[in-house]
């Protein structure tokens, strides 16, 4: 049984859904539909943990109809490192440190770039172009998601080595390094 979302997978699912978020139940059901266990309950202790960030709650159109939490799509990129960390034998808790390590500020630079592309595909769409222009910029704008992507990707995969060389480290070698 495949443990893990092949990179094409998770890109396809954040080109699909971009913008608009991935509520719980889907991203469980992307999991599942892949032959991974992910529980509900599994997924609200990520959450609990600081592992995912927690949804902004959207309100669904209509009298009296709610609201429902929407994550960013990052977080199947994020559940992704989770169950390949753990398929390398991290514990949770070495798992929670690799992630906490530069959380906050990758975080905020996902969060700056959603909020920064978001604007610019407004603009876009907002702009009169010639349909052959807009084409051009709204692929520019595709790339500049892709290649943010893939930079929190390189820096989520370094911080995690990171944290399995020094969970794997014998005490002895370390003090020799010292």
């Amino acid at each position: 049984m495949r443990t893990i979302l092949s990179a094409e997978e998770i890109d396809e699912v954040e080109r699909e859904l971009g913008a608009r978020g991935i509520t719980a139940a889907e991203v469980l059901e992307l999991f599942r539909s892949r032959g991974v266990r992910l529980s509900e309950g599994t997924f609200r202790k990520y959450v609990q943990a600081g592992l995912l960030p927690r949804s902004r709650r959207v309100g669904t159109k209509g009298k009296h109809r709610g609201s429902r939490g929407i994550y960013p799509v990052a977080v199947v990129r994020r559940l992704n490192a989770i169950k390949a960390m753990m398929a390398e034998g991290m514990t949770l808790e070495d798992i929670r440190g690799s992630f906490l390590f530069l959380r906050g500020e990758l975080d905020a630079v996902e969060a700056g770039v959603a909020e920064i592309t978001a604007r610019l595909e407004a603009a876009i769409d907002e702009t009169p172009l010639a349909p052959r222009q807009r084409e051009r910029m709204e692929l520019d704008l595709e790339r500049v998601r892709g290649l943010a992507a893939r930079l929190t990707e390189r820096i989520e995969k370094l911080a995690g080595r990171i944290v399995a060389a020094r969970a794997t480290r014998e005490p002895a070698a370390v003090e020799r390094e010292g």
